[in-house]
């Protein structure tokens, strides 16, 4: 599954976007599980003052894994300040009340670890992993990042920089300019509707006061996750986390809220922007749910069925039988608060009309007739089991705790995914894609030079 695609702003941004994508990618894609009844994925429980803490024993593997999620993302950016949450992942390991910023990354390099940070739509994160015996050294330095980051004045400007020119550069990629335009059409009035890393012009405008006052306001032990992974006992977890994390004071505000994202149809736009390229890229997309929707399987098959491989509807005709496309594919991209259904193609400038009316004679065509036994057995099968990401390290594992946890998806929904894409129907697929794939409800964007 692909968000729309929008390019890393900053030079030091851990998983925001790639910790969202990773894991809800491996939310559809969980190895299958034997019929004897598996333990628990991780141990689960609420400290004091609010954080959801996970832990999963690995007692074989020598490395420790940590992942804090707070809900501090971009959606909570002010609209005129668009990118904010995104520069203060950038700055939060640039210094803290006891060390500066090379001073954090030489202590845990010098142990072969890492401390990372980085925001994306709806969080901002901190991971630190290191060997078993160096796991102390990493909380502490963790800590340090998330209870008292100092965010130099000097760091934010030098980051202000770096990810206006990061933003400068992706603004030469089509497919960017097309990802951003398209989210601007399909979320129009919601903070999902603005790119995470901003504009140039919101960016420039960005302060480090900004920077305090957004921390400040949003990381909060209430709204925070923590996993850790790997060769530590759960009493083990409990007592480095609570000793570090403890004392953090939750605040007496209410937590803040954010409007949800509904999949309502809405009137559908088109935008065209010029450029002078030999290829155009199209993209159509509208809103669709959130996994926590029982809709959410079938939906997933049908656009593995249209558009998620080699074998799928959309390859097959616009590239292997009209050879119109180099590539064409479709995805679901669900956030917290929403989700998105999309499609895009890359084709010859004259041949964009003809691949546009494709995609929607295909898109109409999923609602009319049901699938093909073969085309749902091969889509489920994949689903299920066939993706090559793998839960084969501990920091992957952890990224897929904190992201169920934070989707409120229960640790067992690895195999109620399973299980609820094994049962999904024709009739299901059809059913789905009768209500989600009407060609009409699509937002389009062309990206292009339009002569």
């Amino acid at each position: 599954m692909r968000t729309f695609r929008e390019r890393p702003a900053t030079v030091r941004r851990l998983r925001g976007r790639a910790l969202v994508l990773a894991c809800l990618t491996v939310l559809a894609c969980w190895p299958a599980r034997g019929p004897v009844a598996a333990a628990p994925l991780a141990h689960r429980e609420v400290l004091p003052n609010g954080i959801v803490l996970l832990v999963a024993e690995r007692p074989a593997v020598p490395i420790v894994a940590v992942r804090i999620l707070m809900r501090a993302g971009a959606v909570y950016d002010p609209p005129d300040r668009a990118g904010l949450a995104n520069l203060t992942g950038a700055v939060l390991t640039r210094g803290t009340a006891k060390r500066t910023g090379p001073e954090l990354d030489s202590a845990i390099e010098f142990v072969g670890g890492s401390v990372e940070a980085g925001a994306g739509r709806d969080t901002l994160s901190v991971s630190t992993s290191a060997q078993k015996k160096d796991m102390a050294l990493g909380l502490d330095l963790a800590s340090e990042v998330v209870l008292t980051p100092t965010f130099p004045e000097a760091e934010v400007t030098r980051k202000v920089s770096e990810i206006q020119a990061a933003i400068k550069r992706s603004e030469e990629d089509p497919g960017t300019v097309a990802s951003r335009a398209l989210g601007k059409l399909v979320f129009q009035g919601h903070p999902y509707g603005r790119p995470v890393e901003g504009t140039r012009e919101t960016v420039g405008k960005l302060t480090r006061d900004d920077v305090v006052k957004f921390y400040r306001e949003y990381a909060r032990p209430d709204t925070t996750i923590i996993a850790v992974v790997g060769a530590v006992t759960v009493d083990e977890a409990r007592r480095e986390i609570t000793a570090r994390f403890g004392s953090w004071a939750r605040p007496s505000e209410q937590v803040p809220t954010v409007p949800e994202a509904a999949a309502g149809a809405g009137t559908p736009r088109e935008e065209t922007v010029k450029r002078e390229l030999t290829q155009t890229t199209i993209m159509l997309g509208r809103r669709a749910i959130t996994q926590t929707d029982p809709d959410y399987f079938p939906l997933a098959v049908a656009s593995y069925v249209l558009g998620g491989g080699s074998a799928s509807r959309l390859y097959t005709r616009v590239r292997e039988e009209s050879g119109l496309a180099y590539s064409v594919y479709s995805w679901v991209a669900p956030w917290r608060y929403g989700a998105s259904f999309a499609v895009s193609a890359q084709t010859r400038q004259a041949e964009a009309p003809k691949v546009i009316v494709m995609i929607r004679e295909e898109l109409a065509r999923m609602g009319r007739e049901p699938v093909a036994d073969r085309e749902l057995a091969l889509a489920k099968q994949y689903l299920v089991g066939s993706f090559p990401l793998r839960l084969d390290t501990s920091g992957k594992v952890a990224d897929f705790l904190v992201a169920v946890e934070d989707r409120g998806l229960g640790l067992d929904y690895a195999d109620r995914y399973k299980e609820r894409i094994g049962k999904v129907t024709a009739a299901d697929v059809q059913r789905v894609a009768a209500k989600y794939f009407a060609p009409s409800a699509f937002d389009l964007v062309v990206v292009g030079d339009t002569k």
